[in-house]
């Protein structure tokens, strides 16, 4: 006897179908001792390397499949979906690349995001390795029985057969306790027996144990968009949709002798391990007589003699020695495709002047910094290569490529344009529900209406506001699979078709074929995966770049700017709104404490406000150390050479595996594996090996006892949090390219962030606010003088930012682009009949003072723009009704309110200015004079930028106040806030309290808070 295997189970990854795990799935089927298992999930291969891994793990036989929909339409918004549904199932690699190739085709052949339209004959020619089952409530067989009759049900299973083959063709049965399942079963097994064909058991399985029913209940309401009591009649009334023991589906299944069995020894024989799929990165097109380890060496060979010098006259002290030794381990590893496919990207992104550069652990190799990857040299800055590529190293390096955002798609279309459809893919992001989207959706499923779920989400933290079933339900689905998404990022490329090894689908995203796994799957697998990275700053420093060159004539290269001491001075003083990476409120109060004078300390104060160097408690002793307040020690002798750049506090993950050589005795292969070991925890036994090495390492270098208990425990706490120097030189580059244009050309630079929106920390109203604090006047939008997007004009010795014209509300690029290629414009029916500018348009444009050049008042403007709207191309009467009567004037603060409405900001004076009389009189300090207030309390008031809540903050919560001198950092305890956040949640704040000073950061300790009454303010950018 053969032990019963499952032929038909769903996952999560089903999506709103299965309501379990494949790992769920996996478990409990290895502890039932099930012969094997199949994960035959809807039209796709999406949860096969999580199922196949953990399966791995337990000893589980696995079987690969998909229940493919014959001639249906989508699954979701449907109570009951159409079309048929038949198994396919893999007999062997070959079979799973054939299926997985049919889903691909099928998918992309749609021409868009949903479900695969197929047909019974496209599955026949694609057929290859395959054993079809006929399905279940909705195979052709039954559908055919339960419509026609017996009769038709034959002539079903006589299609199935010629399209597959008799011997690759079983009929299923089930039996989910319903009462039509014993005579159904009757006739399919009758009707199989008499055709010459398998009968199979099957328990159509749609959660692991009997307690998924309610579950899989909601989820199928969900699908259908509709509540559990409109899908009466369509949802399952027992729970036997789950794996079942050999034991129990013999007693369920005894009525039908050998078909437990045929389940079994069909499940032993298509059972086979998935890594046997595992692909390799295609082969990189090389010149005659080179093949890529060659091509790859004279590359370098180039590029190093441009950044290095050439090997008889370097110009920095080993860097041909350490690129030969990195070529060395790149060669033996076979990796060389791989840093030139890369190569290939960034020289694609140079011909096209496209920004990019390379970052993560690659800065720490000289190889891609001589290939133009990465601009970071690692050899001046002495950074660890085998922390990028080491020897044991069991995948290829991962290198990330920050690409300027606004042109990201271009390199993506151009790898996919090099490689093709089928060769290349985006990574999914599988979606999986979080507490507010599992509450409201759950929610829904019970019958409350949409405002009532979202106000039952929005309760969730209030004690008994949700019922406990709903709550219940809502916490099973915590982090199960909704949807499929596309990563940021990553990308694929596979020497034989991507759709071989995993099938491909249209994202929602116009262009972009994506895989059904994820990242994590892809590593897994082996597939290799490419990281490219939309970056914001690199769009701005771009359009800085090149506004600097038209505007004043000068051209800048971003890899050879001066260091200045002028440019550290302004980093020094926190003056940094806008700059890359140190804008945060957490970034500007620690600039004054470190006080940034060269690269390396910008390195440093990147790596120091993280969540990991907080938790790990680095940063205070960094900062003592760094003000002369407590001497610099070391742990061991050994570990100056390292630590000295830190002051002795380790910061970065480099510096671990440093310690490891230099303590221990390590080879850097070594070091780099007990970084991964420690940081991830994955392996005990791993951890136990690499422990026993380090001690008998250290033992052998003389340190024994307390001390190297001491040195391990310390190595340990720091792994999980040290941050990676790489990373740290990448960013550090663009925070001095950033602080050196805000430096020298303010307005350049404001121009930049405000066309590359939405970027950093700060809205445009504080970017308009701090260039105006820096002398640079900015004007508004005019339909005679602006761009589709804000420009320079004026004097180029102290030039004006001009806001442009897609910044004023409801007028996208497009409209905006007519206008400004029609000007000039002679009226605002002039711009209604040329420009095509409707009522809303003339109305936006008039309250921005766009129109000012017309002559008219604001208020005018926008009283007529009904009138002139209507003077369109097809209109001929002369329009009447331009003239406004006498209006009242506009007052400032009613100024402020159209500005922000018309534009999100206000380019002259805030309502904080415009109060500034009042607050003087109550005592309120302005941001700008509180680093020369004498008192230890303090009033200050500022319209709210930020309010954030840090994990790391112990309860604290941090907002940010911003008047028209400047921003003030308020901190409220744990129990300020209890007692003040209902008042704090106002727009514009006045607080009273401690006023606290470290080394030029200036802090208030809130212990009073009112609501600051001003009509006119810009949104807060909340918890970010």
């Amino acid at each position: 006897m053969a032990t019963y295997a499952e032929l038909h189970a769903h996952s999560g990854f089903s999506f709103l179908d299965g309501a379990s795990d494949p790992e769920e799935l996996a478990a409990e089927a290895a502890r039932l001792e099930l012969g094997a298992l199949a994960l035959t999930d809807h039209h796709g291969l999406y949860g096969v390397v999580r199922f196949a891994e953990a399966a791995r793990a337990l000893g589980l036989a696995t079987v690969f499949g998909s229940e493919i929909t014959l001639n249906g339409e989508e699954r979701t918004g449907v109570r009951d979906p159409s079309g048929e549904h038949v198994v396919v199932l893999a007999r062997s690699p070959e079979g799973y690349r054939a299926l997985s190739e049919t889903l691909a085709e099928a998918h992309l052949a749609r021409g868009e995001k949903g479900a695969p339209r197929l047909t019974l004959e496209d599955l026949a020619l694609r057929a290859r390795d395959w054993l079809v089952l006929s399905g279940c409530r909705k195979g052709p067989l039954t559908r055919a029985l339960y419509d026609e009759g017996p009769r038709a049900m034959g002539r079903a299973l006589e299609r199935l057969i010629a399209a597959f083959g008799r011997e690759n063709v079983a009929v299923e049965i089930w039996d989910h306790a319903q009462p039509e399942d014993v005579a159904r079963n009757d006739e399919l097994a009758n009707l199989a027996v008499a055709r010459g064909v398998d009968v199979v058991a099957t328990g159509n399985v749609h959660y692991a144990t009997p307690e998924g029913l309610a579950r899989a209940n909601v989820l199928a309401a969900i699908r259908a968009r509709s509540s559990l009591e409109e899908m009466r009649g369509w949802l399952a009334t027992s729970g036997a949709a789950h794996l079942h023991s050999d034991a129990e589906m013999r007693r369920r299944f005894a009525r039908w002798p050998g078909v437990v069995d045929a389940a079994g020894e069909i499940g032993a024989s298509l059972a086979f391990d998935l890594r046997l799929v595992a692909p390799n990165l295609p082969r990189f097109p090389t010149p005659a007589g080179m093949d890529e380890q060659a091509y790859l060496t004279e590359l370098v060979r180039i590029g190093a003699t441009r950044r290095y010098g050439s090997r008889d006259a370097e110009r920095v002290e080993g860097a041909w020695r350490q690129i030969d030794h990195e070529l060395s381990v790149i060669g033996a590893l076979g990796f060389a495709g791989y840093f030139l496919t890369v190569w290939d990207i960034t020289e694609f992104c140079r011909r096209e002047n496209i920004y990019c550069q390379g970052r993560g652990s690659a800065a720490n190799s000289a190889v891609c910094y001589s290939l133009g990857i990465t601009n970071a040299d690692a050899v001046s800055l002495n950074l660890f290569f085998e922390r990028f590529l080491s020897p044991a190293r069991d995948g290829p390096p991962d290198i990330d490529v920050d690409i300027e955002s606004g042109r990201r798609e271009e390199v993506i279309q151009y790898v996919f344009t090099r490689y093709g459809r089928r060769h290349a893919a985006q990574v999914a992001a599988v979606i999986t529900y979080r507490s507010r989207s599992a509450l409201r959706d759950v929610a829904r499923a019970f019958g409350y209406s949409e405002a009532e779920a979202n106000a039952l989400r929005d309760a969730r933290h209030v004690e008994g506001a949700v019922p406990p079933m709903i709550a219940r339900l809502a916490g099973e689905l915590r982090d199960r699979p909704r949807h499929l998404g596309l990563h940021s990022a990553g990308m694929v490329l596979c020497d034989r078709p991507v759709t071989e090894v995993c099938p491909v689908e249209w994202a929602r995203t116009s262009g972009r074929s994506v895989l059904q796994w994820d990242k994590d799957d892809c590593a897994a697998i082996g597939l290799v995966k490419f990281d490219l990275l939309g970056l914001g700053m690199l769009e701005a420093l771009h359009r800085a770049v090149d506004a600097v060159a038209a505007f004043h004539g000068v051209t800048l290269d971003l890899g050879a700017l001066a260091q200045e001491p002028a440019v550290y001075d302004l980093l020094c003083e926190a003056d940094t709104v806008g700059v890359f990476q140190v804008e945060s409120r957490a970034q500007m109060a620690t600039l004054p404490r470190v006080l940034p004078r060269c690269f390396y300390d910008l390195v440093i104060e990147v790596a120091l406000i993280r969540p990991g160097p907080i938790q790990g408690h680095a940063v205070n002793p960094y900062l003592r150390r760094r003000r002369g307040d407590e001497a610099v020690t070391y742990l061991h002798p050994r570990l100056e050479p390292i630590l000295s750049r830190t002051l002795g506090v380790p910061l970065f993950q480099e510096q671990l595996m440093e310690m490891a050589v230099a303590v221990a005795g390590f080879s850097p292969a070594e070091a780099d594996e007990l970084r991964q070991a420690m940081a991830a925890k994955r392996s005990e036994v791993r951890m136990l090996r690499l422990k026993s090495r380090f001690y008998a390492g250290m033992a052998q270098n003389g340190i024994t006892g307390a001390a190297a208990d001491q040195l391990f425990e310390a190595l340990a706490a720091f792994a999980n949090f040290g941050f990676p120097e790489s990373h740290s030189v990448s960013f550090a580059h663009l925070v001095y390219c950033s602080a050196w244009i805000k430096l020298h050309y303010p307005a350049a630079f404001l121009v930049s962030l405000l066309n590359a929106q939405p970027l950093g920390f700060w809205s445009p109203q504080s970017l308009v606010a701090d260039a105006r604090r820096h002398g640079v006047s900015v004007l508004r939008p005019d339909v005679n003088r602006s761009g589709v997007l804000a420009s320079l004009e004026g004097d180029p010795e102290r030039p004006s930012a001009r806001l442009g014209l897609s910044s004023v509300r409801g007028i996208g690029e497009a409209l905006a682009a007519r206008i400004a290629e029609g000007a000039p414009w002679a009226s605002t029916t002039d711009l209604a009949a040329r420009a095509g500018c409707a009522e809303r348009h003339l109305e936006a444009l008039a309250a921005a003072g766009a129109l000012d050049c017309f002559g008219q008042s604001r208020r005018a403007q926008v009283w007529g723009a009904g009138a002139a709207a209507q003077a369109t191309p097809e209109r001929l009467a002369v329009v009447s009704g331009l003239t406004a009567p006498l209006l009242p004037a506009t007052s400032e603060m009613e100024r402020v309110a159209d500005d922000l409405w018309a534009l999100g900001l206000t380019p002259e004076a805030t309502a904080m200015a415009l109060v500034r009389d009042a607050l003087v009189a109550r005592g309120v300090a302005s941001a700008a004079t509180l680093s020369s207030v004498e008192a230890e309390r303090v009033q200050v008031a500022g319209v709210v930028t930020h309010r954030q809540h840090p994990e790391t903050a112990n309860g604290a919560v941090f907002v940010n106040l911003e008047d028209e001198t400047g921003h003030v950092n308020v901190i409220f305890s744990r129990g300020a806030w209890v007692r003040w956040s209902s008042v704090a949640s106002a727009p514009a704040l006045l607080v009273r309290g401690a006023l606290q000073r470290d080394r030029g950061s200036v802090t208030i300790a809130a212990d009073y808070v009112e609501a600051l009454a001003l009509d006119a303010v810009p949104a807060s950018r909340d918890w970010h």
